[in-house]
């Protein structure tokens, strides 16, 4: 599973105010901890006013630059403030996000020419997020499609199918492992990410829901997630998902990630 560390956004409280403060402490040991709890792409998204979101970007990239080695991805709904911080990025991470919505291929699937740079691509376009299978594979063919034309290939593509919450769409969960087998069924190499935990939105209990839609999602070919690498619960159920499954030779990760205190019980 790639872990995409969600932890330092602004849309978060406690992050806004590290932001609004320029506390580089705090948003570097936000970096530190994901880092070492497994994540291999630290998200960092401004969530910021439109006119300071390029330089609030800058700042959040030094940073965690700064903190740790782990590759950035650069997340915000503009394209042209990902293309101005693009240059300021130490080492190839990946870009959040393209879609079919406005000009965000045309933007961005030009900076990853001749490298190795990854990108997410949601499953939408100027309508809105599609309620049907078809057309999310239809969106998801003219994004492979485009990427061709730069050079990117779809290994370094994370397609992700825009869960829906559980509490407006009864199907939600049998809908996104439908999506997501068509997805791989399509392009084997592809992956499949997303914010599992839009599932559970409105819902009691949502972490019990979010870890169990997650066993789901993985069984169905799942193998890229946005989420906070320090929920031991969510990692021991990814862990042992992919043991259960028969893909984690005599479950030596899942042994691995218990005696290195990222699983289990805390102080275990």
């Amino acid at each position: 599973m790639i872990i995409i560390g969600e932890k330092i956004n602004g849309s978060i409280s406690v992050v806004r105010e590290a932001i609004e403060k320029r506390d580089a402490a705090f948003i570097a040991d936000r970096a530190v901890k994901q880092a070492e709890a497994g994540a291999h792409f630290i998200d960092i998204c401004a969530s910021t006013a439109p006119e300071h979101e390029v330089e609030t970007l800058k700042w959040l990239m030094e940073v965690v630059q700064e903190a740790t080695d782990t590759p950035l991805c650069i997340d915000s709904p503009n394209p042209r403030a990902i293309e101005a911080v693009f240059a300021y990025a130490n080492k190839p991470g990946m870009l959040n996000s393209i879609s079919e919505e406005g000009d965000k291929c045309e933007v961005l699937l030009p900076l990853l020419t001749g490298n190795s740079w990854e990108v997410v691509g949601l499953t939408c376009d100027n309508n809105g997020i599609p309620c049907d299978l078809a057309t999310k594979i239809k969106i998801t063919r003219r994004m492979v499609e485009k990427a061709d034309k730069f050079g990117v290939t779809p290994d370094r593509i994370h397609i992700d199918p825009c869960v829906m919450a559980l509490s407006t769409e009864n199907n939600s969960m049998l809908n996104l492992g439908d999506e997501i087998r068509a997805i791989k069924e399509l392009y084997p190499t592809i992956h499949v990410t997303g914010a599992i935990s839009n599932i559970s939105f409105g819902l009691p209990i949502r972490a019990l829901l979010n870890k169990t839609a997650m066993a789901f999602a993985i069984e169905a070919g799942m193998d890229s997630a946005v989420l906070d690498p320090l929920n031991r619960d969510m990692m021991g159920t990814i862990f042992a998902a992919y043991a259960l499954l028969g893909q984690d030779r005599h479950c030596r990760k899942f042994s691995k990630a218990y005696r290195a205190g990222l699983i289990g019980p805390a102080g275990k």
